[in-house]
């Protein structure tokens, strides 16, 4: 399989060109973390927080320790380890010994329950699984049946219960082995980790990266936005098993040995001001929905954010009051960008110095973006398409999803990414929806985002969510899920003034017929808003 990823990868990049990005052909992506020895960094601290901290020489050591763990499991070149982990220094750590040793780590959601665990472990034919105690119990019969799981190695406490054949203790079963392990020749194009879609719209679909992947991210995106230094602190609050956050936590501050600043458990804002304060990180990556919760929080007006010199937002698109919010109260203009997970990270950014409130930015060197029609057309500037984009981070393909390849991963290296965009004349891209979520409202066509970035620019409103609902007639209708800043408002009240709100911000038959008020929306384990459950209310 390793051969037939390797063709489908385009042999000549306009990308790579523009950003001169070359590797060997002989490379192994722990040169991310490894290479920090070559440059004389060994003492330098490469990761601080309350679960530790570790200097660059400490983290290979223990990365070796893994691979060489790894081996000797019996696991062959290109087998696949599952990573159920929360951010500690146990996390880059065996992702790295993996890599090196030449086996391929899945980076797997904390949340994700024993049934669709089930289906990670038995797609990917995985043997082993390292996890956290506390993730320990969802190894059970449900989560095992029917798949190849041999060894369970637990991180951050004792083994307990469980249905893995065999389970070990993460501490005393690395003491064993030497700290350190040869690099396995790779070649670039060879299969370095996977990752999961969300499975929103289906199965989730493996989707599998390269050894020069993370090099390329880094070439492309933290070189031209992130431009960090040694001396940076990157604290991501999206956690690692999350594409955004592997890039944040991982990729970019060992690419340029700076530090990372790792957080586990839930991210309450009381946690993440406290780590602020004590670990003085310098360049801070969220999502609009964090930035909203941190901004009204109790204790952030009283909170030090002089350390940052950077606030990073991805992922769902940032309203002008969560903008405007932040920076009152930092100082910190948030940059905003878009990515995805087969592309790795960030394509479409703003700059520190060049933005527009709303947009999701220009395009990212090393990428190449185009909008085109349905029947892949070009358009024009200020013309509605889709987006389509290119670069050496893109997937190659979905594991064993030959359909959803073909749908997804066009010919070239092309991905067809399914979202609507406007550009500017000055080449910023704006987004418009999903190709697929236009809905007809009393005859005419609606796109729920617009009313949603409507709504999420009202002052009494927290936090919002709409999308299109079908009536008992089968007819659709449009329904807001909404917060308030003010608990107590009269929701009837509430009601007619939001919907004014809409009729006179945008023509009046896209308001939202129904409106509800919780105290919070649901989200993901990315901290995206999870818009499966609100359909499911």
């Amino acid at each position: 399989m390793s051969n037939e990823i390797r063709d489908l990868v385009p042999a000549d990049s306009a990308g790579a060109r523009e950003i001169g990005f070359a590797v060997p052909d002989s490379y192994n992506a722990s040169r991310v973390l490894f290479d920090n020895l070559a440059k004389r960094r060994g003492d330098k601290l490469a990761l601080i927080g309350p679960a530790g901290t570790r200097t660059y020489a400490q983290l290979c050591a223990e990365a070796c320790r893994w691979g060489n763990g790894f081996a000797s499991l019996g696991l062959k070149r290109g087998d696949r380890v599952l990573l159920f982990m929360d951010d500690t220094p146990a996390y880059p750590a065996a992702f790295f010994g993996a890599v090196r040793a030449g086996f391929v780590p899945l980076l797997i959601n904390t949340l994700t329950p024993p049934d669709l665990l089930q289906f990670y472990l038995a797609d990917s034919s995985a043997t082993v699984a390292v996890a956290d105690a506390e993730f320990g119990a969802r190894f059970n019969a449900e989560a095992c049946k029917d798949t190849g799981l041999r060894t369970l190695i637990v991180v951050n406490g004792a083994v307990g219960d469980h249905a893995v054949p065999r389970a070990v203790a993460a501490a005393d079963w690395l003491s064993q082995f030497p700290a350190e392990v040869a690099e396995a020749a790779t070649h670039r194009n060879e299969m370095a980790f996977w990752m999961y879609s969300s499975g929103s719209t289906g199965r989730p679909k493996g989707i599998v990266h390269l050894q020069h992947d993370m090099a390329y991210s880094e070439a492309a995106f933290a070189r031209n936005v992130l431009k960090l230094m040694p001396d940076d602190i990157c604290f991501s609050v999206p956690k690692i098993f999350f594409a955004y956050g592997f890039g944040n936590s991982v990729t970019f501050p060992f690419s340029s040995g700076a530090a990372t600043l790792l957080l586990p458990g839930q991210p309450k804002p009381a946690a993440i001001f406290a780590a602020i304060e004590q670990y003085k990180p310098t360049v801070f990556f969220g999502l609009p929905t964090l930035y909203t919760s941190l901004t009204k929080a109790d204790g952030a007006a009283t909170t030090d954010f002089s350390s940052l010199r950077m606030a990073l937002s991805a992922a769902e698109v940032l309203s002008a009051e969560v903008f405007n919010g932040w920076k009152a109260l930092t100082g910190l203009e948030i940059v905003e960008g878009l990515g995805s997970t087969e592309v790795l990270h960030i394509y479409l950014s703003n700059r520190p110095e060049q933005k527009k409130l709303g947009a999701a930015g220009l395009r990212v060197p090393g990428y190449e973006v185009a909008l085109r029609d349905k029947d892949g057309r070009d358009v024009g500037d200020n013309e509605e398409g889709i987006l389509w984009v290119r670069g050496d981070s893109n997937t190659p393909l979905y594991w064993n999803r030959p359909d959803k390849s073909a749908e997804t991963i066009r010919e070239g290296g092309w991905i067809y990414t399914g979202d609507r965009f406007v550009r500017d004349s000055d080449g910023f891209h704006f987004f418009r929806g999903r190709a697929d979520d236009l809905v007809k409202i009393s005859g005419q066509w609606v796109y729920p985002l617009e009313v949603e970035l409507c709504l999420a620019d009202h002052p009494d409103i927290r936090e919002c969510a709409v999308f299109a609902a079908e009536l008992p007639d089968r007819r659709m209708t449009l329904k807001a899920v909404v917060v308030m800043n003010n608990r107590a408002t009269d929701q009837s009240e509430a009601t007619r003034r939001l919907q004014d709100y809409v009729k006179g911000k945008l023509l009046p038959y896209k308001y939202p017929r129904e409106v509800i008020f919780i105290d919070e929306l649901p989200k993901t384990g990315t901290g995206k808003i999870d818009r499966q459950a609100l359909l499911r209310m």
